[in-house]
């Protein structure tokens, strides 16, 4: 019973075959020459030719390499990098150490000591608690840009125009504030800052 079907199946395929009535999967199909190739394609000249002519094309194209140390790219404004911890027009730290940059990172990269600000830090300090230790482990950071949405205070940014510098020794690698603080003589602003 099984052959008798089988041999059926095979028939109607068979008939299918000779009359080209095979049910089309894609819409992609290609029909296959297969007709004797010319002198000139056995001797593969005309792709040769068309080849080289792409190459020619590319030499007089405009080159897209650019010199890096001396020219940089503009990496636009959705680009995360070096952080920084703001200061505001006074030149006091923003940040006041509530930790809830800390608790966003999923990466647990963040770490902080709080302090309270003394008699005659006023101008050191913006709130009356501040960060004495800020630190963020650059081995464990993601740049996912948590940080920056979890503080109420704008204090941490992720900067659009500077790459974390390359470190070679372990102890490199933990950025406190002495490199995260801005400097105020080069402020980082971003259009549509006040």
């Amino acid at each position: 019973m099984l052959g008798v079907r089988f041999e059926q199946l095979s028939t109607n395929n068979e008939q299918r075959a000779s009359n080209n009535e095979f049910m089309q999967l894609t819409n992609r199909a290609k029909q296959v020459d297969k007709s004797e190739m010319t002198i000139a394609e056995r001797l593969y000249l005309p792709a040769i030719a068309g080849g080289l002519a792409i190459t020619i094309k590319h030499f007089f194209k405009k080159k897209p390499t650019i010199n890096y140390p001396e020219q940089k790219r503009y990496l636009g404004p959705v680009f995360r990098g070096h952080h920084i911890l703001k200061k505001d027009t006074e030149g006091r730290e923003r940040c006041t150490a509530c930790g809830l940059c800390a608790v966003a990172c999923p990466a647990e990269a963040i770490s902080m000591v709080a302090a309270e600000r003394k008699a005659g830090e006023e101008n050191l300090y913006r709130e009356e608690k501040y960060a004495a230790v800020y630190e963020i482990n650059m081995l464990r950071c993601i740049f996912c840009g948590l940080c920056e949405e979890a503080c109420p205070k704008q204090a941490i940014y992720l900067r659009h125009d500077k790459f974390i510098p390359v470190f070679t020794e372990r102890q490199d690698v933990i950025f406190g504030k002495d490199k995260l603080v801005e400097n105020m003589n080069e402020r980082y602003l971003r259009e549509g800052w006040s």
